[in-house]
């Protein structure tokens, strides 16, 4: 059987012997499963870590200085708060030249000699601008000397002992792979070996090549492709996605393989990563603004990641707070609605369903019981309409005012696999008529490239309920990827203000 064109579906005629459905995934070739059968931990962003310390900078320096001052200066002189402004007006200063002097760079991390001259010589400008400008302004008398000597030998005592714990935890980080991007190359040729020679001899690199992937099975495509073997075809990208952390997708192909390239990136793009065209070998060059950089190597920007780095953090807070604020203003009326549940029918007041979760990943959402117990349908396999029969009375009023929805918080709050805002996760089997979603909708896995939420754009503007037309299903994928597209924290608050009156309209909801 060809490993290869095995196509990824749930194929709802295999079952266990339970009768439940069971997803046969997609084959991959046996160098593509040895690289996702290795542990690999999730990653540390860069930009968090660059910005983590430079905060640090900044407290530990003005901490040692003000420390300094209560226990110096302002025993003998008093207190005085303009001395604690120019204390953290020095602090801030000094992390303006760290970061002019380019130390915040995960790379010069990495480099003891390098770290620690670069920041001596900027702490040492930072006093002598201290110096002039106390010099001009007069205050030079009020300033004791004593003080000065002290915080900047004691600071940069404290700023070199940070960076070597720094360095420490770095080298440890990039030993476990967690500073690392993990990159698969399209192309399996010549261009393909190019590329991956020209970022193995860039110095420092964090770049981690896994292997190519290729269409051609002709002599144009090499079994191993400068030492990295060939892991499959273009189409194993996306399952390779879902078994391991993948973090970069480069293009090997030359600009004029248009054809090639905007089919290969039709299939693709639903993935949550960034994706790059090499520009390296081609003859046509535009202006250097144009290009993103792997160290010296030019690249073509095509798509990036959605939600990353800072934004990630603050939807990770977003969620934990507000949805743990919730949780607490709402339990009263949980407990009324499982108390409901239990007195209407026998059974459990949850009910468990797998979904789709981020990049394709099956989660287990929580949910109030709407169903009688013995026809409970924790795959979705059909469609709840009106006037369905396995609709429990308590079970018809929460479908419609989407109480059956709140345990979702518990996914938000404690388990991390739902967001507060996000495109509404759907049954892993949900169907428009015979047709699974993504074979009814172009690009519906792309949806997938954020976590999922309890309420979402499409929501909002109306599109909730049943899915019984092709229409419904795209102007869901339509406005969730609008969402994407455009996230911002003032969205997901405008989400959740209009997620009240949106579900005043239930005319779609079972």
């Amino acid at each position: 059987m060809d490993l290869f064109n095995a196509r990824s579906r749930i194929d709802s005629a295999a079952s266990s012997g339970f009768g439940i459905p069971v997803e046969r995934r997609r084959r991959l070739s046996p160098a593509a499963l040895a690289v996702t059968n290795q542990k690999v931990r999730p990653a540390y962003s860069p930009v968090i870590i660059t910005g983590i310390v430079r905060a640090a900078d900044f407290l530990l320096l003005s901490l040692i200085g003000i420390a300094l001052y209560l226990g110096y200066v302002a025993r003998i002189d008093g207190f005085s708060w303009s001395f604690i402004a120019s204390i953290l007006a020095m602090s801030a200063t000094a992390v303006v030249c760290f970061q002019a002097a380019d130390i915040y760079d995960i790379q010069v991390f990495r480099s003891q000699l390098r770290q620690i001259t670069r920041m001596s010589s900027s702490w040492a400008f930072v006093f002598l601008l201290f110096i002039c400008a106390s010099f001009f302004v007069k205050l030079g008398d009020s300033v004791s000397r004593l003080w000065l000597v002290a915080f900047f030998l004691a600071g940069l005592a404290g700023l070199i002992a940070g960076r070597l714990l720094l360095r420490t935890m770095i080298r440890r980080w990039a030993r476990d792979g967690r500073l690392e991007r993990r990159t698969v190359i399209i192309g399996a040729d010549m261009n393909g070996e190019n590329l991956i020679n020209a970022l193995r001899a860039q110095e420092d690199s964090d770049i981690e090549i896994l292997g190519v992937f290729d269409d051609r099975n002709d002599s144009r495509a090499l079994d191993t492709c400068a030492g990295s073997p060939k892991l499959g075809k273009v189409d194993d990208v996306l399952e390779f996605a879902r078994r391991t952390r993948l973090d970069l997708v480069l293009f090997a192909l030359p600009i004029s393989a248009e054809t090639r390239i905007l089919a290969m990136l039709k299939k693709l793009w639903v993935l949550p990563v960034d994706i790059r065209l090499s520009a390296h070998t081609n003859q046509l060059r535009f202006r250097p603004r144009a290009y993103s950089f792997l160290g010296a190597i030019p690249m073509l920007d095509v798509f990036e990641a959605p939600i990353t780095d800072w934004d990630m953090v603050m939807k990770w807070l977003f969620d934990r707070l507000i949805g743990g604020f919730i949780l607490l203003l709402i339990s009263p009326v949980m407990v009324l609605v499982a108390l409901a549940i239990k007195l209407d029918s026998p059974g459990p007041v949850l009910f468990r369903q797998k979904r789709f979760g981020f990049n394709n990943e099956r989660i287990e959402v929580l949910k109030f019981r709407s169903l009688f117990h013995d026809q409970a349908d924790p795959m979705a396999t059909k469609v709840v309409t009106k006037n369905d029969s396995r609709v429990t009375r308590v079970g018809r009023f929460i479908r419609k005012t989407s109480l059956d929805e709140l345990p979702q918080l518990f996914n938000v709050v404690f388990k991390g696999n739902l967001s507060l805002v996000g495109p509404r996760p759907h049954a892993v089997q949900g169907k428009l008529q015979t047709r699974l979603f993504d074979e009814a909708v172009d690009g519906y896995f792309a949806r997938h490239r954020v976590k999922p939420g309890i309420t979402g754009w499409a929501q909002i503007n109306g599109w909730r309920g049943e899915i019984d037309n092709e229409e419904k299903i795209q102007k869901r994928v339509e406005f969730d990827l609008y969402y994407i597209e455009n996230w911002s924290v003032l969205l997901d608050l405008y989400i959740l203000f209009k997620t009240p009156l949106a579900l005043l309209k239930s005319e779609n909801a079972y």
